[in-house]
């Protein structure tokens, strides 16, 4: 039983449990490889991920952000903000996946946007950018605003879609790709009519995934 348990961590903590969704260059692998000692590292210095996540690096934070990836292909060019993207989720991952798109990533907490901007430099990600600020203060227009449930649909909303841009280049209307767990009927209520609810299960069998959505809100 213990053996069964040790080996369903390690492939927990592995980067196969991406290339299972995947196909990645070489360059792509190397760069999700290198992500776990960084984060380890990081994380003993600064609390950026929870403590019982950091095992499951890969599935609770890297293939989670890619959930995204699925949803839609970025056009070379597109260029993308992650609002309170705390340790770099889910902008890095995406950053790793779309070299020819262009990342923002801001939070209103210093030292999580440190250790962004360290693990980029170390893993050589020249196409995102990261800032310590709040998004109400960007001036920038962007074609996506994205976001890991940093809080209530509604306000998120108010406090984003001033920073999209109008022209579209994308499959999909430039808009908000949210990704959230739980209930969130009521927060959702009043865009009902617009909002698209992705269940991330379809994509990814793991069942950390049973009761995650993608949200997204077209312009």
């Amino acid at each position: 039983m213990q053996y069964i348990h040790l080996l369903k961590k390690t492939i927990m903590s592995d980067i196969s449990v991406i290339e299972k969704y995947f196909k990645l260059s070489e360059n792509q692998k190397d760069k999700f490889v290198k992500l776990e000692k960084l984060y380890q590292d990081w994380n003993s210095k600064i609390n950026v991920i929870s403590r019982k996540d950091i095992d499951e690096l890969y599935v609770r934070h890297v293939l989670h952000s890619l959930s995204i990836s699925k949803f839609i292909k970025f056009k070379e060019g597109t260029k993308i903000i992650d609002v309170g993207t705390g340790g770099g989720f889910p902008g890095i991952p995406l950053a790793i996946m779309f070299p020819k798109v262009q990342f923002h990533l801001v939070d209103s907490i210093g030292k999580k946007i440190t250790v962004v901007k360290e693990v980029a430099a170390a893993i050589g990600l020249e196409n995102l950018t990261a800032e310590h600020a709040r998004a109400e203060k960007q001036k920038v227009k962007y074609d996506f605003v994205i976001s890991r449930a940093v809080t209530a649909f509604p306000k998120f909303v108010a406090l984003t879609s001033k920073l999209i841009s109008q022209k579209h280049n994308n499959a999909k209307i430039n808009g908000i790709i949210y990704l959230k767990g739980g209930d969130f009927k009521s927060e959702i209520k009043s865009f009902a009519k617009k909002v698209e609810i992705v269940n991330i299960s379809d994509y990814f069998e793991e069942d950390f995934f049973e009761t995650k959505k993608i949200i997204y809100l077209p312009r």
